[in-house]
């Protein structure tokens, strides 16, 4: 069934990926809780919201947006930038040390693209991106994310 199948692979990214955050847990200084980890996720993925659209994207008030905010500011992982048009909104931005973070996933990424790449062919990986474009862009209409570069990498 391709619901099965769709899940396995979701899964196995997700397992892959908590697998590495838990490598050297210990060793590593100002540890994201499972919260902040998600948090900042949403916020690179949101690709430099404002405060506001931070908090309206989890639905949650802005005292409390800004409470998650301020632990990763001062862990490291986030900056606040203030607006030059309106000075009382600050943008979000992830830091090197989430960059640093974020590797531990896209590692994993790489290592599958370059095994389709060796398994498949060229026509097959287009099909393959033509899908996932329609997936992201039509199917899926309840998440919005700011467009991706297209590195014409398959």
């Amino acid at each position: 069934m391709l619901m099965d199948s769709f899940s396995q692979v979701y899964d196995k990214f997700k397992l892959n990926f908590y697998k590495n955050i838990f490598k050297n847990f210990e060793t590593r200084e100002a540890s994201l809780t499972t919260t902040e980890a998600f948090s900042v996720e949403i916020i690179h993925a949101l690709g430099r919201p404002t405060i506001s659209e931070y908090a309206a994207f989890l639905n949650i008030s802005h005292p409390n947006a800004n409470y998650k905010i301020n632990s990763l500011v001062k862990k490291g992982y986030v900056k606040k930038t203030q607006s030059k048009e309106d000075r009382r909104e600050y943008y979000l931005e992830v830091t090197d040390k989430f960059h640093s973070y974020n590797d531990m996933k896209n590692q994993y990424i790489h290592v599958v693209m370059e095994r389709m790449n060796k398994r498949f062919t060229k026509e097959e990986l287009l099909k393959f991106k033509s899908m996932m474009d329609i997936i992201s862009e039509e199917l899926m209409p309840e998440v919005h994310l700011p467009p991706v570069a297209d590195k014409d990498a398959l």
